[in-house]
């Protein structure tokens, strides 16, 4: 299973505005053995989600970035036919990068006996 690539996203100064504002305390009641409404945490990450949504990425996978409020990475989401043909891309890069490793190796191996069938005892 390959891992999936990090993309650096920016939201909008309102959409900064919303998670910031998904975080700060709310009232609730507590009705029976029951809470109203939900807390911050599952606020936050309702605002999260709904984000994700719009721009496309897993919001269970943002990690802060750099420049401010605004910035941050993400994996971004991908349909099963995305994900297998970055994953048939990757598997061909791959392979390409051996290919031109053991060609090297193989060209080197050669130049290395050619020395030494040169050399006369």
């Amino acid at each position: 299973m390959s891992i999936y690539p990090r993309v650096n996203y920016e939201m909008t100064e309102a959409d900064c505005e919303e998670l910031l504002n998904s975080m700060l305390p709310e009232p609730v009641m507590k009705i029976g053995s029951h809470w109203s409404g939900m807390d911050q945490q599952e606020r936050a990450n309702a605002a999260w989600k709904r984000l994700g949504d719009k721009m496309g990425f897993d919001h269970m996978t943002v990690q802060p970035g750099r420049g401010g409020n605004r910035f941050f990475s993400a994996v971004p989401n991908e349909t099963e036919i995305q994900r297998n043909e970055r994953e048939a891309k990757e598997r061909a890069e791959k392979r390409a990068a051996e290919v031109l490793r053991l060609e090297k190796e193989i060209s080197d191996c050669t130049a290395k006996l050619k020395e030494l069938n040169e050399v006369k005892p």
